[in-house]
């Protein structure tokens, strides 16, 4: 097999067509300058968790089926008497994706997930941070592949952070988008 066989087609796109561009557009010093994924996490909030438990379990199942990892359950920082919630409480989940597998979840959320949003105009331009890096929200998990409408007890959205090694927004902006993510126009 080879070398080439093994890489997702949105990693080998980076790699052979990204990069240069970005190289020759941004005229960096050095190839290393060249910004890049270097992981996503996706978070899901489950603030009826305090009610019901088993309530954590699903989503906990659901964001495993999504990204094909098992995920981290979160845990409540502060005791917040509003909401019943204790210090320590789980409330949610979240996974991180590197490598391969990070690739993959991507190009199912560019390529598959995110069309089947209703209504779909485009992520929004402005969710960037000072440090180069990108989140946006998805309403319902749904919208992946994975997921059995049928089998589900609640939609629920999450939280999706592609964490960049650019130096600010507009580079982090010009590699997100050469990777094929449908900003709004």
């Amino acid at each position: 097999m080879a070398k080439n066989d093994t890489k997702n087609s949105l990693e080998a796109l980076y790699k052979d067509k990204i990069v240069p561009e970005l190289f020759k557009e941004k005229q960096y010093k050095s190839i290393m300058e060249v910004p890049k994924i270097t992981k996503i996490v996706v978070n899901m909030g489950v603030g009826d968790a305090v009610q019901d438990s088993k309530r954590l379990d699903a989503a906990v199942h659901e964001l495993s089926l999504i990204t094909g990892q098992k995920p981290l359950v979160t845990k409540a920082k502060k005791s917040l008497a509003a909401f019943k919630l204790r210090e320590g409480m789980p409330i949610g989940a979240k996974v991180t994706l590197r490598g391969k597998r990070m690739y993959e979840f991507l190009q199912k959320v560019i390529n598959v997930a995110l069309p089947r949003v209703r209504d779909f105009r485009g992520v929004p331009k402005n969710s960037f941070d000072k440090q180069g890096n990108y989140t946006f929200g998805v309403k319902e998990q749904i919208i992946f592949p994975e997921i059995d409408y049928d089998k589900i007890s609640k939609v629920r959205g999450m939280d999706i952070t592609l964490v960049t090694t650019a130096k600010n927004k507009e580079d982090a902006f010009s590699l997100i988008q050469k990777l094929g993510m449908p900003f709004t126009k």
